[in-house]
């Protein structure tokens, strides 16, 4: 029977153990990705933990604690991180178990722990309020320019070759002036939003994102028409690892091939600082469907889908987390009931204004 315990470490231990073990942690899973949590109200680094299998380091987590309205949970963002193979499921159940048997015993207001789990189980609940992926697109940038557009799919050469010959479009590195005027670049993103259906963080959010990365972890390129922002993407980075965490486009960008150039120009400068693995960061699934909009852009970058762990709530308390489910469902009750009053509204309205010129 294997042996195993959560040993609580600090910073330099966690990287130390995580380094002799050959493990490639994610920023969100390193102590630089602290700044930018202590950054946020309500946010606090909890702890790091190393869970070990017969003394042998088997995985990595770091938890941060998260403040919502009238609860607080954990969050390990891209974690936990295994050494060697993949978990198992009765691993996975094992590792579950035991950190909540911990945050019981010395964090008993926290209602649940969000991590990343390969396999489904009947203790995992899907995110109360967050979208999650199980599939993503890596960019394998060992390889050399010529053979990284070679692994692309043909749609995605022939976008990427068309929007290298647009004179007009000109990519760049703006992560040194980032903090002049983030209100331009926000804009977009506004724009995007509206136009795809999702929510975005307040301007400040991103702002603080950089500020509190820096250029070593985090970097912000641009593409732009007669200087005017058409395109921009923030991307995350450790030395090995680089994630396209937030993008924005205009629809003149989007005609343009804006977006197109904008990932080769980061894959291609990513390579030189030494990255070796570029993730794209999610498409859809049966598990994200809402993603769909973005999966036919990021596949036509490579040939391969790879699987990854999906993100999942683990109730600490179960009434509790119950209760919270029951909640968010009677607020998106509501808020779907108000939406389609201002639809009829709004519908009834035009109705009368059409009319009104034959009255």
């Amino acid at each position: 029977m294997v042996a195993s315990a959560f040993i609580d470490v600090d910073d330099s231990t966690f990287l130390a153990a995580a380094q002799k073990a050959q493990v490639n942690l994610p920023l969100e899973q390193m102590p630089q990705w602290d700044a930018f949590e202590a950054s946020v109200a309500g946010r606090t680094p909890w702890k790091r933990l190393v869970w070990t299998c017969d003394g042998v380091a088997r995985a990595f987590i770091s938890l941060t604690s998260m403040q919502g309205r009238g609860f607080t949970y954990l969050w390990a963002k891209h974690g936990p991180v295994w050494a060697g193979e993949a978990p198992s499921p009765a691993e996975e159940k094992a590792f579950r178990t035991q950190l909540v048997r911990i945050v019981r015993a010395e964090s008993p207001h926290i209602a649940f722990v969000r991590m990343h789990m390969l396999h489904r189980d009947t203790d995992l609940q899907p995110l109360l309020q967050s979208v999650t992926f199980d599939r993503t697109i890596l960019l394998d940038l060992t390889q050399g320019e010529d053979a990284l557009l070679a692994s692309f799919k043909k749609r995605g050469r022939r976008d990427v070759r068309k929007a290298l010959r647009n004179t007009e479009l000109v990519a760049a590195d703006e992560t040194a002036k980032a903090g002049d005027d983030f209100g331009e670049l926000y804009q977009l993103l506004v724009e995007t939003g509206e136009r795809d259906s999702f929510g975005i963080n307040e301007q400040a959010t991103y702002e603080r994102m950089l500020e509190a990365l820096g250029p070593e972890h985090a970097r912000l390129y641009t593409v732009r028409i007669a200087g005017e922002a058409v395109c921009w993407g923030i991307v995350t980075k450790t030395d090995r690892l680089a994630t396209y965490y937030y993008a924005a486009s205009s629809a003149a960008g989007r005609q343009a091939g804006a977006p197109d150039l904008l990932v080769w120009f980061m894959a291609c400068e990513l390579a030189k600082t030494g990255v070796e693995v570029f993730d794209l960061m999610g498409i859809d699934s049966d598990l994200a469907p809402q993603l769909v909009g973005v999966t036919r852009f990021k596949t036509k970058f490579s040939e391969e889908i790879t699987p990854v762990a999906a993100a999942w709530d683990v109730p600490v308390h179960r009434r509790l987390y119950q209760a919270l489910q029951v909640a968010l469902r009677a607020k998106r009750g509501v808020s779907a009931r108000l939406r389609q009053t201002r639809e009829h509204v709004s519908a009834g309205l035009q109705r009368l204004r059409r009319k009104a010129p034959e009255e």
